[in-house]
């Protein structure tokens, strides 16, 4: 009876589906300018996602969430961030922060290889589907104050 209840929890994870075939891009200067999925994000759902405390966004940001208590301040504020960074910008930040910062705390949120200390049930796997990255790089785009 637990294991059923186990899986279906694992599942419910971000990065807890069944291990994914990351999809190719490029990288140019500081920024993915492509859409990982070929379409623009959901500016709804990828609000939904940096809210959601397993996403972990924040954890570590604040933004305009008045709905959420115990935002974060170990990283930068979230608002205005579409009037700081490029959508290609955002989305390198996203995929894999370590590109631009070697010691930066922030996931690497579409990167499975070269990580160390990865838990079991992540190795192989993103934290974030590419639809998921485009979802929150649209709802950050739409953050210009």
């Amino acid at each position: 009876m637990t294991a059923p209840i186990l899986a279906g929890a694992l599942l419910a994870l971000p990065g807890g589906t069944a291990a994914q075939e990351l999809r190719s891009y490029a990288v140019v200067g500081d920024a993915i300018p492509l859409s990982l999925t070929g379409a623009a994000g959901d500016a709804a759902r990828g609000r939904a996602l940096v809210i959601e405390r397993s996403s972990t966004c924040i954890l570590c940001h604040s933004g305009p969430f008045p709905e959420r208590k115990f935002q974060g301040d170990l990283a930068p504020d979230l608002s205005g961030s579409g009037s700081r960074a490029s959508e290609g910008q955002l989305r390198l930040r996203l995929v894999d922060a370590s590109r631009l910062n070697a010691a930066t705390i922030m996931p690497s949120y579409y990167r499975v290889d070269g990580l160390d200390r990865v838990g079991t049930l992540w190795r192989g796997k993103p934290i974030l589907s590419a639809e998921q990255i485009e979802d929150i790089v649209a709802y950050l785009v739409s953050l210009r104050e």
